[in-house]
């Protein structure tokens, strides 16, 4: 039974990895890494919270908090987790343009340890897209696979 919830995690994990979005063909603006605190599947969806720090090209550091939530089959328990991504714009962008919300697929598994990755697309105008540097890291027991939204607000 693990090892199927582990492969139907991995086949999900591999879909949601390879729909990055075409248009990434923007400005890398740095990286934002999330800290997301544990939480509970509740079948159709979840919802965490987060704490992240935008690290942009020059150096300079920008926190958020926020929330990130999934629809679509989510079950189990996670402990803390961390994501990382890679922020892509069409063009350099204000302080604090990375509040708002990203939508994109998503797919994770864990049996004790886990991984997962999410494709978000969002914040300013729209034209903001988060590339996962490295799957997401996360313990516990769980499975999911559907549409991520990831809530940001500066501070």
């Amino acid at each position: 039974m693990n090892k199927k919830l582990v492969a139907v995690g991995l086949l999900g994990l591999s879909l949601a990895a390879g729909s990055a979005d075409a248009r990434t063909g923007g400005v890398k603006l740095g990286v934002l890494n999330c800290n997301i605190a544990p939480g509970v599947g509740l079948i159709v969806g979840s919802s965490k919270n987060v704490s992240c720090t935008f690290i942009n090209q020059s150096g300079r550091t920008e926190r958020y908090h926020g929330s990130i939530g999934k629809i679509g089959l989510d079950l189990g328990v996670t402990g803390r987790g961390r994501a990382a991504w890679i922020v892509f714009a069409p063009g350099n962008v204000g302080r604090s343009s990375l509040s708002g919300t990203y939508v994109g697929g998503q797919a994770s598994a864990s049996v004790i340890v886990g991984l997962g990755a999410n494709v978000l697309v969002g914040g300013f105008k729209n034209n903001i897209n988060l590339q996962p540097i490295s799957v997401q890291g996360q313990t516990g027991l769980n499975i999911a696979v559907g549409v991520a939204s990831l809530n940001l607000r500066a501070g």
